[in-house]
């Protein structure tokens, strides 16, 4: 693949864990462990709010949201151009501001496809 969610390095850290809270807690901990207890403390409130609403979406829209979140940090190029992104958010420079929202919503927008659908 090219552009914003280029493999680099070698390729992927991980394999693509399949969408199931088990297999990403396992992707967490191997590729971003330090967000652990966000992604527990995300899956508690999923499960609340599923509770709460009847149905299942809420820990669907958990396990995509994390899904993403593995995608791009599984792959450490693409995790390190999301974060200088980020940063670059805060810039002064409106230029600067205007290149960075597009290059952070260009690699999300990469994961998601990839989660929802794409190649290994």
């Amino acid at each position: 693949m090219t552009g914003p969610y280029a493999a680099g390095e070698g390729g992927p850290l991980v394999p693509r864990p399949e969408l199931t809270r088990q297999a990403l807690r396992r992707a967490v901990t191997e590729v971003v462990p330090s967000r652990l207890p966000e992604f527990l403390e995300d899956l508690r409130k999923a499960f609340v709010r599923a509770g709460d609403e009847g149905g299942v979406v809420p820990v669907r829209m958990f396990c995509l949201r994390w899904g993403v979140v593995v995608e791009i940090e599984r792959r450490p190029a693409t995790a390190r151009g999301l974060r200088a992104a980020e940063r670059a958010i805060d810039s002064p420079d409106p230029a600067v501001r205007d290149r960075a929202v597009r290059k952070a919503g260009d690699i999300v927008r990469a994961a998601h496809r990839e989660v929802e659908g794409g190649s290994q």
